[in-house]
């Protein structure tokens, strides 16, 4: 895979590989334009971001991009075309998995670099400073809340229950849907895992953990299994023991106040190297550019991040589907690829169980940004990876221990995806887009990278870097990647993202259910 990698002067079309048979339209091409270059005139309308063919492709023939196969032609294509759905399908065709060929050893840094860190007792390193209210079951959800509301700054008033606490980032409730009506294996397991993760995570100073009783998920067999029993910053509590839900609420409520002064005192930040950064890598309502700016230079942010010791997760497995032929050769050892590998042929059983197939993403909001298979966003939404080793592949929510990038196991949906890294150990989220997210992410702050120009202009307000800079031909990847890695330093030393600063981040908890809901 190639990318722009120079400054160069803006083109009609942008050629990502010599031996592509389609380049991608800069801007809107109409019937009748000539592409510079490529001796091809535009047979009908291209839209910016979609694909033109620069020769012919007969039907059954496969079409690459990035070099790369993304589909074959379901019909004979001639030079000119359009390349989209109409013409160009999955197909079928073969993978060369080449475990460990393409491994290399990593240049560290010689000078790491450092941020502004919160340091806890355990040696962890936090990026934020939160007390949380975690939920067993959605029948706490809502006294959750009012636990959490009790500690929000009032817009209108400016009352503030934290004013006296300027180190607390805040009080947050994280509830879901799920918690009972489930079966007592797998699916009970992984909401386990990721509230335990969560629990843990070194970006909260205190948790409660807050059931109502009856559920399922009991709090002893969640405490339990997941070694929280005993931790001094874990109180747990049920709605029916505590007697309904005033006298919970006041309970709780009363626990924060008591916890607010001690972390309070942990909140101070000091210096820490980058090597404490632990990176969620995730994209978003992508399109046509997605693989050619934001995903390549955050790919590059983060080779910055393992040459500083730190580590990055990739997920979204139905969304590597295709591509992880490369991340195969890239794997430190055999059985880490064919983890991965594994990983591939359960989601291709997982989904003719349910009844559906792996390209039914796209969504209609990438391909109405120019993609078409999922052959072809995988490849775009690999680059985030960067070019460094494989070095260990996780269940989800899983946590994370290996330093350098990883590969963690989640559905394509960026809210289950993102819930899986953080309670992984996350503590800090970047987010490409193309078409225009405004997710977060607490307790870990969502950095949001827009693909293109016109879409970050006219979402200013959600998006923190502009990567169109590198269509634009403003800026090369390797640049771009460089202004992303200094802009997560200052995230994680406390400067605010943009969904932070609008408060998102709760309502985005979103663990992964499986099984049935009975």
């Amino acid at each position: 895979m190639t990318s722009p990698a120079s400054r160069t002067s803006p083109t009609l079309a942008i050629r990502l590989h010599a031996d592509d048979g389609v380049v991608i339209a800069r801007t809107d091409l109409l019937a009748g334009t000539s592409v510079p270059g490529e001796n091809v005139v535009a047979a009908s309308r291209i839209p910016p971001g979609h694909k033109i063919a620069t020769r012919a492709h007969a039907a059954g023939e496969p079409v690459r991009r990035y070099g790369q196969i993304i589909g074959v032609a379901t019909r004979a294509i001639a030079p000119g075309e359009h390349v989209h759905s109409h013409n160009l399908g999955m197909g079928e065709h073969g993978k060369d998995y080449a475990f460990t060929q393409e491994a290399r050893p990593t240049a560290f840094a010689a000078a790491p670099a450092t941020f502004q860190g919160i340091l806890r007792a355990d040696g962890r390193v936090a990026t934020r400073n939160y007390i949380g209210v975690l939920t067993t079951v959605n029948c706490s959800a809502t006294v959750a809340q009012y636990v959490a509301d009790a500690f929000r700054r009032n817009p209108f008033t400016g009352h503030d229950p934290l004013a006296d606490f300027p180190n607390v980032d805040g009080v947050v409730a994280l509830t879901h849907k799920t918690g009972c009506g489930m079966s007592d294996d797998e699916p009970l397991r992984i909401l386990r895992r990721t509230l335990a993760g969560y629990a843990k995570h070194p970006n909260f100073a205190a948790i409660i953990v807050l059931g109502l009783g009856c559920e399922v998920n009991q709090i002893p067999g969640l405490m339990e299994q997941e070694g929280l029993d005993g931790k001094p910053r874990v109180r747990a509590m049920t709605i029916q023991a505590t007697g309904g839900t005033p006298k919970t609420v006041a309970k709780a409520v009363e626990f924060v106040r008591e916890m607010l002064p001690d972390a309070n005192a942990a909140g101070v930040r000091t210096t820490v190297p980058a090597s404490h950064l632990c990176i969620a890598l995730q994209c978003g309502g992508s399109d046509g550019y997605s693989g050619i700016s934001a995903n390549p230079a955050l790919g590059a942010a983060s080779d910055l991040v393992v040459r500083n010791g730190g580590t990055v997760i990739l997920s979204e497995t139905p969304e590597t589907y295709g591509a992880e032929h490369l991340l195969t050769r890239r794997a430190v050892t055999e059985p880490v690829g064919r983890k991965l590998v594994s990983l591939m042929e359960w989601w291709e059983e997982y989904t003719r169980r349910n009844g559906g197939e792996l390209d039914d993403n796209p969504s209609p909001g990438n391909k109405a940004g120019g993609l078409t298979t999922i052959l072809e966003k995988s490849l775009g939404a690999m680059a985030k990876a960067g070019t460094t080793n494989l070095v260990e592949v996780y269940r989800y929510a899983e946590p994370v221990t290996a330093k350098g990038f990883v590969f963690m196991d989640t559905p394509g949906y960026d809210p289950v995806a993102a819930t899986g890294q953080v309670a992984g150990g996350a503590n800090l989220v970047c987010f490409t887009t193309g078409r225009g997210s405004v997710y977060g992410c607490k307790p870990s702050p969502s950095i949001k990278l827009a693909t293109n120009t016109p879409m970050f202009l006219r979402m200013e307000d959600d998006m923190d870097i502009n990567c169109g800079t590198v269509i634009d031909g403003d800026e090369t990847v390797a640049e771009c990647g460089e202004r992303i890695f200094r802009h997560m330093l200052a995230i994680a030393s406390g400067e605010q993202t943009k969904s932070e600063q609008w408060g998102f981040g709760a309502e985005e908890f979103a663990p992964w259910m499986q099984g049935a809901t009975m």
